[in-house]
């Protein structure tokens, strides 16, 4: 650090400029003199200095003057004062108005050393605040979240809308369509954004399981609970809580989940305490919400309480000018995460894909691309490198549950049935992938 910090020294003896001049020059810090306020302050008007050195007594402009002109210039600049004349007065005054310390002449060489060790060590702390800062401004940019057509430009625009309110949200789209994305976007452009945003895939979960995850268990309140926990209401305290899959939610836990919406407290299962916690709720599905309220498998009234605003996310098919953006988007991550080279992709593919169909949507273009880079051995994706056989491309005669069997069974014998690795792939938990597995029958036998 010493090589990136300056230090100006104001002094009107010139023997302790340049004393000081050798010390700090020695400890590898950039080193300049002045040997008036005047001339320092004329330096400071095209430089600035991270740490200043500047006598109390000097002829003309005194010290203390000359360091409150400094902060008029540079709240951030560390001024020390020094002076042959301590006085607590002196001291006092000095650090009032903004000194970092004071310190009396003679110097000790090894106690100087260590006082600017400190300040430099303060700078290297406010620099990483900053840069923490900067890290945290760059989670609103969320990953993955491409578009310029109009209908992602109206789902940005009500992202931006809805993300300062504490107003819940409803996010509606096909599978595929990016809707975590959505809600990871709202949470992090939030208020909260500092605090945790939970996920819960409520499909994959049972009624019991999805209630201990929500609201917590008690020791003992069920066989193999051998310890408290929290749950993910209380985990979400002061951020935000993205439910997915809302619609599978039978009508028991829909009652307890209105609630908790209602009263923002909530007891652990087993227990008998009551638990408050602030957060926001955001829901993401790919039914039609309204349609499952008139039939009577959804309540009105969690209906109403949840839908304050709703956001609709177009399929891929309704936004084909986000294709090449997102298959530039798609090739600079894979190629970066595989330490390859950037390469492009060919104009009869790039049209290929935008006349395809799409059933899986943004998800199944990326795992498209993805394949694409690892199976591809030249500068460019080419066509043979797609997964768009006759049976694909003519596969809108095919329902979209067996356009996601394929997907899955491709999937599971690329990564030769190895669950883990699988449902990373498909960006899905474990249980979730269980449960697509069973419901469509699948085994290894299928290959």
């Amino acid at each position: 650090m010493a090589e990136k910090i300056s230090i100006l020294i104001v002094d009107d003896e010139e023997s302790v400029r340049d004393s000081l001049f050798n010390w700090f020059l020695e400890d590898g810090y950039l080193v300049e003199c002045a040997e008036n306020a005047k001339k320092a302050l004329s330096i400071l008007e095209s430089k600035n200095f991270d740490i200043i050195l500047a006598d109390l007594k000097m002829p003309g402009m005194d010290g203390l003057e000359m360091q409150r002109r400094i902060k008029a210039l540079n709240k951030e600049s560390i001024v020390i004062i020094m002076t042959a004349f301590a006085s607590v007065d002196s001291a006092v005054r000095a650090l009032k108005d903004g000194a970092y310390d004071y310190v009396t002449k003679p110097f000790d060489p090894d106690d100087l050393s260590h006082l600017i060790r400190n300040a430099t060590k303060q700078i290297a702390l406010k620099a990483e605040n900053e840069a923490l800062k900067e890290k945290v401004i760059s989670l609103e940019n969320v990953e993955d979240l491409v578009g310029k057509s109009d209908g992602m430009k109206k789902v940005f625009k009500e992202i931006e809308s809805v993300a300062q309110s504490n107003s819940s949200v409803i996010i509606m789209g096909e599978s595929g369509t990016g809707k975590e994305l959505v809600a990871r976007a709202i949470h992090s452009n939030s208020p909260r954004k500092y605090f945790p945003l939970v996920s819960v895939h409520c499909g994959a979960l049972t009624e019991s399981l999805l209630e201990s995850e929500l609201f917590g268990h008690e020791k003992g309140a069920f066989t193999g609970a051998m310890y408290n926990r929290k749950g993910r209401f209380e985990m979400a305290d002061g951020g935000s809580i993205f439910l997915d899959e809302i619609t599978t939610i039978s009508q028991k836990m829909q009652v307890e989940l209105l609630r908790v919406l209602e009263s923002k407290s909530f007891m652990r299962v087993g227990g008998n305490k009551e638990i408050a916690s602030d957060f926001r709720v955001i829901c993401a599905t790919n039914r039609d919400l309204k349609k499952m309220v008139d039939n009577g498998t959804f309540r009105e009234d969690l209906y109403y309480r949840l839908n304050v605003v709703n956001i609709v996310i177009p399929p891929l098919r309704e936004r084909i000018e986000d294709i090449p953006l997102l298959v530039e988007y798609f090739i600079k991550k894979y190629c970066t995460s595989m330490s390859r080279d950037l390469i492009t992709i060919e104009p009869a593919a790039l049209k290929r894909l935008e006349e395809f169909e799409f059933p899986g949507n943004v998800r199944e273009l990326e795992n498209m691309i993805e394949r694409a880079i690892v199976i591809g051995n030249g500068k460019e994706i080419r066509l043979k490198d797609l997964p768009l056989g006759k049976d694909i491309i003519n596969s809108s005669v095919e329902s979209l549950d067996d356009h996601e069997k394929k997907h899955i069974l491709q999937i599971l014998i690329k990564y030769n049935w190895n669950i883990s690795r699988s449902a990373k792939a498909l960006k899905v938990d474990r249980v979730t992938l269980y449960n697509k597995i069973k419901k469509f029958g699948l085994n290894s036998a299928d290959q």
